[in-house]
């Protein structure tokens, strides 16, 4: 599997987990990530993130998305 494709296979396991957590749409779900820059963190810190369980790697996000407005 080429690096692009795994990269984007993670990208959705991650959104979908997201949307797991919070009770929301893998739709909404990847609307609020990439408003508040949870598509671009994982994208940069791919190499790092996906190493990481999804629980950790979803409070990143969380994280994150606090940082840059977010509500959840």
């Amino acid at each position: 599997m080429s690096e692009l494709k795994k990269k984007i296979n993670y990208t959705v396991v991650c959104v979908n987990e997201f949307a797991n957590k919070f009770h929301i749409t893998s739709k909404e779900a990847f609307i609020y990530l990439y408003d508040h820059k949870g598509i671009e963190f994982i994208k940069e810190n791919y190499d790092i993130e996906h190493t990481l369980s999804l629980e950790d790697a979803v409070g990143d996000l969380t994280m994150v998305c606090r940082n840059k407005g977010g509500n959840y």
